[in-house]
């Protein structure tokens, strides 16, 4: 079967998360999201009531960020955060783990916040995406912090905020892809600015990508779908792994 723009369009998380964005970029954000029928709009906790209106009636979920993106908060206030994001119509939450805690090697703490989560989306038949923020974990805590996602019944595991010291990388990707089981789902965020990058953490099992370049991305997949050239991935193109 053939890849099509539709494939790479439900790759992507289109990202509104800079803290300077206004109402009016918002709205310019769904729309964007719209026209390319992406996977969701992952927008800021305060634009839930706004996106989810704009977002009404179509297939592009709303996604917001919780702990976002130190991921220090105390899991009381990022239990508040998420129910108030779901009773403003989100379905899908983007939560940061507790990188001191999981660094501190405090993974019973960890666990729990993130089981905590998972059970009051889950309830509320949303889903949840645990981000590492990578960049401050070792290979073996990277590990162990998706094995815990996978105990906790996270739908993803998901590299980086894109506001740490460094993004997504594909061996990140690898990584994480290897250590957690097919029921549970990978996404890259953080650095991925166009189309190749996307098709390289496809190729690794990458389901989603956090991106902001969706319009460079989607139109250079219509164009090379256009030409007959838009193809999975055969060699890896390495990430920069900035943000």
């Amino acid at each position: 079967m053939s890849l099509t723009p539709r494939d790479i369009a439900k790759m992507l998380d289109h990202s509104t998360l800079q803290p300077f964005l206004t109402e009016e970029d918002i709205r310019k954000g769904c729309e964007i999201a719209l026209k390319y029928d992406t996977a969701s709009v992952c927008a800021r906790p305060g634009d839930m009531k706004l996106v989810s209106q704009l977002l009404q009636g179509s297939d592009v979920k709303v996604c917001t960020v919780i702990g976002f993106p130190h991921g220090n908060h105390t899991t009381a206030i990022k239990l508040a955060e998420a129910e108030a994001a779901l009773n403003d119509g989100c379905v899908e939450l983007d939560m940061v783990l507790n990188i001191g805690k999981m660094i501190a090697g405090d993974e019973e703490y960890v666990f729990n916040e993130i089981d905590a989560i998972c059970q009051l989306a889950h309830s509320r038949g949303a889903r949840v995406k645990v981000i590492l923020e990578t960049c401050y974990l070792n290979d073996e805590q990277k590990k162990a912090a998706c094995e815990i996602c996978t105990r906790a019944k996270a739908d993803w595991v998901k590299t980086s905020t894109g506001y740490g010291s460094g993004g997504c990388t594909l061996d990140d990707l690898r990584l994480m892809r290897a250590a957690v089981p097919e029921s549970v789902q990978v996404k890259g965020s953080g650095g991925i600015r166009d189309l190749d990058t996307v098709l390289a953490a496809r190729a690794i099992g990458a389901s989603r990508c956090g991106v902001s370049a969706t319009v460079k991305i989607m139109e250079e997949a219509e164009k090379r779908y256009a030409e007959g050239t838009l193809a999975e991935a055969t060699q890896l193109k390495e990430m920069e792994g900035g943000y």
